[in-house]
């Protein structure tokens, strides 16, 4: 499923920093493979501890985790949206990508030039939410145009699409993303269909120097402060020291200087993580001897469609699919003990699949 993640940002951010830090990222839970599409596309492993447990119990001949891509965005400047500097290429690759990681800058360094003279978090995302507003407007007012068309004939259904893009376009002037409109039903589905820039889910990295990756800065509480109302995750990470963890050699040295640094955890590990979640993504496992796996679907998937996942026949043929919950599988240790313990359930086409179930699929084909 191949969904992809943008990381957006002005230049001199950390953005690109940020993206090759995330492409060394394998090593950071198993050596897992990592690839590249092209010069700007990551395929990224998806750190999950309870593969890592799975295989621990199963003792597999190989292990394959998830992954989502990762697409690094060229910079962007004020008049993006009329084409300055790369423009054009920015949004032409933002309009493609299926969530947004926007990169802020929230430290001071004179050795980094920025490209507004300053620094300032908010006044950056702002930049960047205008271009695309603008972008946005453009988009919905030629739709407005071929609406009022459509509309003369007497169709109710094209006078309300006409009135509803009305509405969308007075609250893009209103310097608001269309994400922050509350639609649901008919309107809700009637904005994703137009693939709007501003209506994509989106997920704020703040950038911030080695001193502040943990408790954050000045900066930090301005920017939250000012996204409250966006229902926005926010993650503090530091380039610097991502970058540096990316060029150790071993999984022992990167885990020991995360520690050393107060972390829990590799700030790539919660972007990657963040960005899955954000792509309303959940994953499943298979579990076996030739090998332990994990799958990526959407969550909301029946289990017909989990199936097809793995092979189109699994869907056509399906039959059943015979399900432990993770935590059951972990706490009996297998799947014969799961069982033995009335711990597998058998689940139909209407079963949707949750979080972290191990499955197994019966089909005829």
């Amino acid at each position: 499923m191949a969904l992809q993640c943008g990381i957006v940002g002005l230049p001199n951010v950390g953005k690109s920093t940020l993206f090759n830090a995330l492409t060394s990222a394998k090593a950071l839970a198993a050596n897992y493979p990592f690839a590249t599409k092209d010069p700007n596309v990551g395929i990224i492993t998806v750190p999950d501890e309870r593969l890592d447990k799975l295989t621990e119990l199963v003792n597999p001949q190989k292990t394959l985790p998830t992954t989502i891509e990762i697409v690094d965005i060229a910079g962007l400047i004020k008049g993006a949206s009329k084409g300055e500097g790369l423009g054009n290429q920015f949004l032409a690759n933002i309009r493609e990508v299926d969530a947004i990681a926007h990169v802020v800058r929230c430290f001071s360094n004179d050795n980094i030039v920025h490209v507004e003279n300053s620094v300032d978090p908010v006044r950056d995302k702002e930049i960047i939410d205008m271009e695309l507003i603008l972008k946005d407007m453009e988009t919905v007012e030629k739709r407005i145009d071929k609406l009022a068309k459509m509309a003369k004939s007497g169709d109710k259904a094209e006078k309300a699409r006409l009135e509803w893009c009305k509405e969308l376009l007075a609250h893009l002037e209103e310097e608001k993303p269309a994400r922050t409109l509350n639609w649901e039903d008919d309107k809700g589905k009637f904005v994703k269909d137009m693939y709007l820039l501003t209506h994509k889910p989106i997920l704020y990295v703040c950038n911030v120097d080695e001193g502040s990756v943990v408790s954050g800065n000045e900066y930090t509480e301005n920017f939250k402060a000012a996204v409250k109302d966006e229902n926005a995750e926010v993650i503090l990470i530091s380039a610097a020291i991502e970058s540096d963890i990316a060029e150790l050699d071993t999984i022992e040295e990167k885990m020991e200087f995360v520690q050393e640094m107060g972390l829990e955890k590799p700030g790539v590990n919660r972007v990657i993580q963040a960005c899955y979640k954000l792509l309303n993504l959940i994953t499943y496992f298979t579990a076996g001897e030739k090998e332990v796996r994990a799958w990526t679907i959407l969550d909301g998937y029946k289990a017909p469609q989990a199936a097809g996942v793995i092979h189109t026949d699994f869907e056509k043929g399906f039959i059943r699919a015979e399900v432990i919950k993770y935590d059951d599988f972990v706490t009996f240790g297998s799947e014969s003990k799961a069982r033995d313990n009335g711990k597998l359930s058998s689940e139909g086409k209407e079963y949707i699949v949750g979080d972290g179930d191990v499955m197994h699929f019966r089909f005829n084909v």
